[in-house]
C-alpha cells in the first residue's frame, strides 16, 4: 500500500512539472511574437516599408495645428455670439429694472418712466413671496439653514471655508465686487429717494438741506442665495454724526433687484445681557474682563454681564476680579450666579437667562474665550429683534484669541 501511494505521488510531481514546462513554452512563444523589430533600418510610423523625412512630419504637424486653430476659431465665434445674446438679454432686463413704477417693491433707480410688463412683475413678486425673505420656513434642524455671507466695501467673510482658515476673501473677485457695488448703489437709491410706504422719516442735514447718503456711509451687508428663488441682501448705512441706522432689504429673484423693505433703526436704548457660563478658568476670565472693560464699559456702556459659576474652586478669584472692575470703572451692571454643580454649558445659559428680571433685553450667549468689539455689539442690536421668537434675526461674528473669525447669521427660520 505505501508503495502504491509513492508511485501516485511521483506521477503527480511529473504531471505538475510538465504543466509548468508547457506554460513556460507558451509564454516564450508569446514573447517572441510580441517582441518589437530590432532592424536598425526600420522606418518611422507611416506607410510600411517607406522612410519619411523631417519635412513630412513637419507638414503633418502643421496640418494638425491648422485643424485645431480652425476648431478654436469656431469655438471663439460661438462664445462671442453667446456673449452678444447674453448682453442683449442683460440690456433688456436692465431696461425693465430702470423703469419707474415697477410695482410696490420695484427699485427703478435710473429714471425711466415706462411701465414694466405686469406678467413679469407678477412672476418676480411671486418669487419674493416664496422666498424666506418674506416668510419663515420649517426646517428639520439648524443644519438646513442657508448661511449669510457678510461683506463690507473691501472684504467678504465666507462660511464655506470652514474653521481651518480665516473666512475672509480679499481682494474680492471682480464679478462679486461688481455685484455688491450694484447692490450698494441700489440701496443708496432707495434711501435717498424713499417711497411713501418706506418705514423711515425724512431727515435734514445740519444746515437744513436734504440728507444724502453715499457709499462711505455703508457699514456692512449680508447676502445669501436660495438656489430656486434668488439672492437676498441686507444692507446697513449710517452717518457718522447720527445715531440711527438705515436698513434696506433687497431681493434679486433671478432678475432685476427688488426692494423688500426700508426702515430706520434706533439702537441707542438697546441693552445686551452677556451671559457667560464658567468653571475654574480664572485666568481666561481675567483676560475676558480686560476686553469687557475696554469695549463694553468704556465704549458701549449699554451692557449687562451675567456670570454663572459652577463649583467652589476659583469662585473667590472671580468675585475679586468683578469687584476690581467695579471699583476701577464704577460698573455695577453685573450679576454673579453661583451653582455648586458640575459644569454644564446649557444649564449655565438657561440659569443666566432666567436670572434677568428687568424687562425686555437682548441676550448674548458668550464663552469666556471670545473676543469682541464695539462694532460687533452694534451688529447684534441691528440683526436681532428683542421679544421675538419666530422670525428672529441673530448675528454672531466672533474673533477668538487665536485670531479665528466665525460669522453666522440665521434668518427667519423656526425649527420643528
Amino acid at each position: 500500500m505505501p508503495r502504491r501511494g509513492l508511485i501516485l505521488q511521483t506521477r503527480t510531481h511529473w504531471l505538475l512539472l510538465g504543466l509548468a514546462l508547457l506554460c513556460s513554452l507558451v509564454l516564450f512563444l508569446y514573447l517572441l511574437e510580441c517582441a518589437p523589430q530590432t532592424d536598425g533600418n526600420a522606418s518611422l510610423p507611416g506607410v510600411i516599408g517607406e522612410n519619411y523625412g523631417k519635412e513630412y512630419y513637419q507638414a503633418l504637424l502643421q496640418e494638425q495645428e491648422e485643424h485645431y486653430q480652425t476648431r478654436a476659431t469656431s469655438l471663439k465665434r460661438q462664445i462671442a455670439q453667446l456673449k452678444q445674446e447674453l448682453q442683449e438679454m442683460s440690456e433688456k432686463m436692465r431696461s425693465l429694472q430702470e423703469r419707474k413704477n415697477v410695482g410696490g417693491n420695484g427699485i427703478a433707480y435710473q429714471g425711466n418712466k415706462e411701465q414694466a410688463p405686469s406678467d413679469l412683475l407678477e412672476f418676480l413678486h411671486s418669487q419674493i413671496d416664496k422666498a424666506e425673505v418674506s416668510i419663515g420656513a420649517k426646517l428639520p434642524s439648524e443644519y438646513g439653514v442657508i448661511p449669510f455671507e457678510s461683506f463690507t466695501l473691501m472684504k467678504v467673510f465666507q462660511l464655506e471655508m470652514g474653521l481651518t482658515r480665516h473666512p475672509e476673501e480679499k481682494p474680492v473677485r471682480k464679478d462679486k465686487r461688481d455685484e455688491l457695488v450694484e447692490v450698494i448703489e441700489a440701496g443708496l437709491e432707495v434711501i435717498n429717494n424713499p417711497d411713501e410706504d418706506d418705514e423711515q422719516e425724512d431727515e435734514d442735514g445740519p444746515l437744513g438741506e436734504k440728507l444724502i447718503f453715499n457709499e462711505n456711509d455703508f457699514i456692512e451687508g449680508y447676502y445669501r442665495t436660495e438656489r430656486d428663488k434668488g439672492t437676498q441682501y441686507e444692507l446697513f448705512f449710517k452717518k457718522a454724526d447720527l445715531m440711527e441706522y438705515r436698513h434696506v432689504t433687497l431681493f434679486r429673484p433671478f432678475g432685476p433687484l427688488m426692494k423688500v423693505k426700508s426702515e430706520m433703526i434706533d439702537i441707542t436704548r438697546s441693552i445686551i445681557n452677556i451671559i457667560v457660563p464658567l468653571a475654574e478658568r480664572t485666568e481666561a476670565f481675567a483676560q475676558f474682563m480686560q476686553n469687557f472693560r475696554d469695549v463694553c464699559i468704556h465704549q458701549d456702556k449699554r451692557i449687562h454681564l451675567t456670570v454663572v459659576y459652577f463649583g467652589k474652586e476659583g469662585l473667590s478669584k472671580v468675585k475679586y476680579i468683578l469687584e476690581s472692575v467695579t471699583s476701577e470703572s464704577n460698573f455695577h451692571n453685573y450679576t454673579l450666579v453661583s451653582l455648586n454643580e458640575e459644569f454644564n454649558r446649557g444649564r449655565g445659559l438657561n440659569v443666566g437667562a432666567r436670572a434677568w428680571d428687568k424687562g425686555e433685553v437682548l441676550m448674548f450667549f458668550c464663552d469666556v474665550d471670545i473676543y469682541f468689539s464695539a462694532e460687533f455689539l452694534n451688529s447684534c442690536r441691528l440683526n436681532a429683534e428683542p421679544g421675538s421668537q419666530k422670525g428672529f434675526w441673530l448675528l454672531a461674528r466672533f474673533w477668538l484669541w487665536n485670531d479665528l473669525s466665525v460669522s453666522i447669521r440665521f434668518p427667519n427660520h423656526w425649527w420643528i
